[in-house]
């Protein structure tokens, strides 16, 4: 779990290892640049934690007795494919910002990737007494410097059949601080069997049910203490909505079952860089900035997952996989009354 939370915290700044200089230079280039080059560099692992936070609602196409409850974990790990690992800079989006050689372009690293070897590029700031001023700065990497490749969250979920066919569903992972990051989670959802509303629907050989669900991730890093720049407040605030809508259908045997669906994912996110940062370059240039910047973003897709369970007595083991823009794979343990 601890290592879900930092992986997590890792992918709410837009590098969290960068030197003094790094974002200190950024912000020199104005907030338009910067924001720009965060919105390329965060967005895949916004658009990942919005896939791998709305999988795993369900584990069975047959909704169980009326008054059943069952109390599940539930893991997650999205799949960080190639072509979510790095982003095409051209320099003709920023203002003052260029590469040293010249380059109209270069693939870089976005939150998920690595760049190896370094990129930098050359930041033009302009200094009251010296004007224009240039200074070299060096690209962050993101979490694959790490060997990570895949983006992991679990949570509890609880589920209560309020009617005969109908079950509502709750997800809720408890608001956690680890090395100076705060995650929680929560959603609900609603499972309704349509087989179950026909007069004979134990004659039919599998059952079918439709299931909406929505699900918030708020995650926050704050990294005041660090002095990456001199300032007051200073963190990475991140929100993710998310509304999942799927067709289910499997079959309704006692001991194992086999169940698909298909579905469809809209979700939005806001991150935040928020707090006061004093921007200089150590000697005569000083400014000061407040909140810097906003980057929103929203992904939308269909969904397709298989998956199978196990139930033996009041326990149950399932597990499935999602094919999307990012693939999940889940794990479910499930405690059946």
């Amino acid at each position: 779990m601890k290592k879900t939370i930092v992986i997590l915290g890792l992918l709410l700044t837009t590098q969290l290892s960068w030197s003094q200089e790094n974002l200190n230079e950024l912000l020199a280039a104005g907030v338009g640049d910067a924001k720009r080059f965060a919105s390329d560099y965060l967005l895949p692992a916004t658009d990942g934690l919005a896939y791998g936070i709305s999988s795993g609602w369900f584990n069975n196409a047959k909704v169980r007795k009326k008054y059943g409850f069952e109390l599940s974990i539930v893991g997650n790990a999205s799949f960080i494919k190639d072509e979510n690992k790095a982003f095409e800079m051209n320099v003709s989006d920023y203002e003052n910002i260029r590469f040293p050689d010249n380059s109209s372009s270069k693939n870089v690293a976005t939150a998920l990737g690595h760049n190896d070897p370094d990129v930098t590029v050359l930041v033009t700031y302009d200094d009251p007494i010296f004007g224009s001023q240039e200074v070299e700065l060096t690209l962050p990497t993101g979490i694959g410097a790490s060997n990570v490749n895949l983006i992991p969250t679990a949570f509890l979920q609880g589920s209560f059949n309020v009617f005969e066919g109908t079950q509502i569903k709750a997800r809720f992972f408890p608001k956690v601080e680890t090395e100076d990051v705060k995650v929680g989670l929560y959603g609900i959802g609603i499972q309704q069997e349509f087989t179950a509303l026909l007069p004979a629907d134990n004659l039919f050989p599998v059952a079918i049910s439709g299931l909406v669900s929505y699900t918030h991730l708020d995650a926050n890093y704050d990294f005041t203490n660090t002095e990456v720049v001199d300032g007051e407040n200073q963190q990475v605030q991140t929100n993710v909505n998310s509304l999942l809508f799927q067709l289910i259908a499997g079959t309704k045997f006692e001991v194992i079952n086999v169940y698909g669906a298909l579905g469809y994912l809209s979700a939005d996110s806001k991150t935040d860089l928020l707090g006061t940062y004093r921007v200089s370059d150590g000697v005569l240039f000083s400014e000061e900035i407040v909140d810097p910047f906003t980057v929103d973003s929203k992904t939308s897709g269909i969904t397709a997952t298989l998956g199978a369970n196990l139930k033996l007595g009041v326990f149950g083991i399932n597990a499935s996989y999602t094919l999307a823009e990012f693939d999940t794979a889940s794990l479910g343990l499930n405690l059946m009354f």
